[in-house]
């Protein structure tokens, strides 16, 4: 992966503060046949958020599940 010293810097900076991550967006190939990656920086969900999304994601499985025994 080539990228300026000062992107590194940056990337490594935002991953060492807690609960930052790099993400791959887009993987992608250019015309003399290298590969290249796209990445960028996300924050990970807090417990409490991932408690959430959870019951939303049952529910909405359970709600699927019933219209679909009775409708």
């Amino acid at each position: 992966m080539l990228v300026r010293r000062s992107e590194v810097q940056r990337l490594s900076a935002a991953v060492q503060r807690e609960g930052m991550t790099l993400v791959p967006l887009r993987l992608y190939f250019n015309r003399k046949g290298i590969a290249k990656i796209e990445l960028g920086v996300a924050r990970g969900r807090k417990m409490h958020d991932k408690r959430q999304a959870e019951k939303a994601r049952d529910w909405a499985r359970d709600k699927a599940r019933l219209l679909r025994v009775k409708g």
